[in-house]
This record gives structure tokens, sequence and C-alpha cells, in this order.
């Protein structure tokens, strides 16, 4: 059985409030547990089954229950959640690929939530009720973990979040129920990654702008494309200027001298030097 999940809406800035939970954001993807009449589906939030994905988290509970939480892996040289390495896991189908990966780049499943438990729809209660329903469930394996939070804190935990390099944070707010669409009951902090970069070409057809940084010895890498964060009038600055410095251009992309930079924002950097969703911030003079 499946359940559309509750989304988050986007908070300015890391706050506190006496009325709000907050917990760590996991480096994840979303992921629905249904276990209904004893049989195990696995969901993400777009309803997409990847219960083959995941057979370390094939194991029962002790009656039928629907969790909420986000599904994700630890680097073992680094210790740190590695978002990679959970799509790695996601996208693999040959069910030998599947068996291997499970050893070698094991899955925890974080619950934050429970939607339903013995015959009993729980999206009425308030999250606290929830919360305390949830503490009281006892997990099936190694692979399963109840998410921590505090009460009111939530400065002090973003703080301690952003030392240890995680994503972000999430408060909630104690009293909410559970809605299937995107509340301002939740809302996520992202501790971002500021990185200034050159803009070295922009595309043809739908929006996106080429960016570069410059290596110790001096050259011009390429780190992704800027889709997100431009508003109206930084893009028409952008092409006032970009037209006198068109080097040259292929099927898709216009190719510009690096003369134009600007400052974006990132959630993190990709093992290949990539930026991971950046988002525009500024233009740097």
């Amino acid at each position: 059985m499946f359940i559309s999940p509750m989304l988050l809406e986007t908070a300015h800035s890391p706050f506190s409030h006496s009325n709000y939970i907050f917990e760590p954001k996991i480096d994840g993807h979303r992921l629905l547990f249904s276990q209904q009449d004893g049989k195990i589906r696995l969901y993400t939030r777009h309803e997409t089954d990847c219960t083959l994905q995941y057979p370390e988290l094939l194991h029962t509970l002790d009656d039928d229950i629907i969790l909420d939480g986000e599904v994700a892996c630890t680097d073992p040289d680094t210790g740190s959640v590695d978002y990679e390495m959970v799509m790695n896991r996601f996208q693999a189908k040959k069910a030998d690929k599947i068996q291997h990966l499970t050893t070698i780049q094991p899955v925890t499943y974080v619950v934050f939530d429970v939607l339903q438990y013995k015959g009993q729809d729980l999206r009425k209660m308030p999250l606290m009720k929830r919360k305390e329903i949830l503490s009281g469930i006892r997990m099936p394996n190694k692979y399963f973990g109840v998410i921590p939070f505090v009460e009111a804190a939530g400065e002090a935990l973003f703080t301690q979040l952003e030392a240890q390099e995680l994503e972000g944070m999430v408060g909630k707010k104690q009293n909410s129920t559970y809605e299937s669409r995107r509340s301002s009951s939740w809302q996520k902090v992202i501790n971002w990654t500021y990185v200034e970069v050159f803009i070295t070409g922009y595309r043809k057809e739908e929006f996106g702008w080429l960016t570069s940084v410059i290596t110790e010895s001096g050259r011009l890498r390429p780190t992704g494309i800027i889709e997100l964060g431009v508003p109206p009038k930084a893009k028409g600055a952008f092409y006032g200027v970009s037209q006198q410095l068109v080097t040259g251009e292929d099927k898709n992309f216009v190719h510009l001298e690096p003369r134009i930079r600007a400052k974006v924002k990132t959630r993190n950097w990709t093992k290949k030097g990539m930026l991971r969703s950046p988002a525009f911030v500024e233009f740097v003079v």
C-alpha cells in the first residue's frame, strides 16, 4: 500500500522554536516501507516500487505497518553518508549485482514517521504521538534505525550538523498531522556549500549555464550546469554581456570566454568533481 508522502518546504535560515522538533536531514532518498498481510513493498516518494533493490530491508515487523523515512549508504572509508552510493544501489537492476552491492554497500533505512500500525491509520494523530508509537516499535534488523530529534533548539543542532558536514536539518511542528502534500509544518534547512565559478557557455534549448573552476595548474575544469535559482533580471544581464564573449558553439551549447563569474550554492561535490544541484546566488564583480 502506497501513501503519498508529506513534503518539505524550505526555511531561509536555521531557526529555533518551542513548538518544533528538529532532526538531521539524511542525504539519501525517500522510502516508504509498507507491510500488509506480511508482504513487504518499498516505494520512493513518486510511487516507484524499489522492493527488489534493498533485500536487507525485506524483514517483517510484528504487525502490518507503513513507515516513512530515508534510505542511505555510508562510505566505509570515510564514515560519511554518501548520496552517490545509495543512487548506485537504487539504479541496480540485476539480481546478482544487487546481492553483491548488499554486501559491499549496505543501506540503512532511517525511519522518522509511522503512518499506519496494527490496522490503525495514524496520520491524523499529532506528530509527537506518532513519534511515541514509533519509539515502541522493535525494528527487525541492524539495517533499520529511528532518527533522533531535539525539541526547540534548532539553531544549536544546525551548528553541530554544519561541523559534521551533513546535509542539513528538518524542523517539524510538534502537533502536525501527516499531510500527503508539501506543507509549511515541515521545513528543511540545507547546509549549502558556496562556490565561485566561471560561466563558460549556455544551453541553446532549455535554460542552463555551463560552469567551470580554475584548477591549481591554472586550467579550466568543467563543473556542471546551473539550472536553478536564476531570476529574470540576472538572465537578462547575462545575455546582454555574453554575446560579446562567444568563442564557438556545438549542437547543444554556445561557448564563452571565461569572463563572467558567479557565486553558486550546491549540496556538495560529486566524486567526479561536479557540482551537485548548483543554484545561482549572484554575479561576482
